[in-house]
């Protein structure tokens, strides 16, 4: 397949997806990461792509009013969100307490902590909620509040006023976007509201996000990067968010490929 027929295919991928990452790419076109790069980049420059840090969004798709619908969420980056949930698992003590947001990649996470022992887990994510609960030995407690019927989230201000009674070891959170500026963005006020809340009352915060979230735009704005305690990534972030993480001593992980961690 030449360069102009990958084009050809890429924009009704897009037009199906809204987002596809630079893995994704790489496996549909058997090409190398340098050869997709160059055609999103020439894609952006034509108009025809909205080019993000480690993929590409459909035009329009990008202004930050509303999020990607959950089952096209829950398929994209697979690969990355199973390689970051299971470092952010490793991370988790058994024995400890932790809040568990909203978010795709908190799901796989869940599935990874399946394999540790008497947790305590306070979530406003139903999926989360039901994947843990099948574990005996661990407390599971959901939060209060409206269920979104899109994704299984509880958001409102009964969720905030639930989830301010706790005080625990770790809050696991996901994003869906991360400015130049670290400033960490979310679609729904509500949803900002609740994890505002667990950024409150979390003694660690980690932040799982794929690299698809670095410079995605969204419209609600839920707090700063400076506020997290360790960002696990599955690529280097760019380097407006390296000076962050460098000023404010932030602890990132970078998971590879072959699943071994980077600090």
């Amino acid at each position: 397949m030449n360069q102009t027929q990958r084009h050809a295919e890429i924009e009704k991928l897009l037009i199906a997806r809204q987002y596809l990452s630079i893995d994704a790419l790489v496996e549909h076109f058997k090409v190398t990461p340098q050869t997709v790069r160059r055609d999103l980049n020439i894609m952006a420059e034509k108009g025809l792509l909205h080019r993000v840090h480690g993929g590409a969004g459909q035009i329009g798709s990008g202004s930050g009013a509303q999020n990607t619908p959950y089952q096209q969420r829950k398929a994209e980056n697979l690969i990355a969100k199973e390689r970051i949930a299971e470092a952010v698992a490793a991370m988790i003590p058994d024995g400890s307490s932790l809040f568990i947001n909203i978010g795709t990649t908190a799901e796989v996470i869940a599935e990874k902590l399946l394999g540790h022992s008497n947790l305590r887990i306070v979530t406003n994510n139903i999926h989360v909620a039901t994947i843990l609960s099948g574990k005996e030995d661990f407390s599971v407690i959901i939060a209060a509040g409206e269920v979104r019927f899109r994704d299984g989230g509880i958001i409102g201000e009964a969720t905030c006023d639930f989830i301010n009674q706790f005080r625990m070891d770790y809050g696991v959170i996901g994003i869906s976007g991360i400015s130049e500026d670290g400033a960490l963005l979310d679609f729904d006020f509500r949803e900002v509201k609740v994890s505002q809340a667990i950024l409150k009352h979390s003694r660690h915060v980690i932040l799982a996000a794929d690299a698809a979230k670095f410079g995605r735009h969204a419209m609600v704005e839920q707090g700063h990067l400076s506020q997290v305690d360790h960002l696990v990534t599955d690529e280097s972030p760019p380097k407006s968010l390296q000076t962050i993480i460098d000023t404010h001593d932030l602890q990132l992980t970078i998971v590879t490929k072959s699943n071994k961690n980077e600090n």
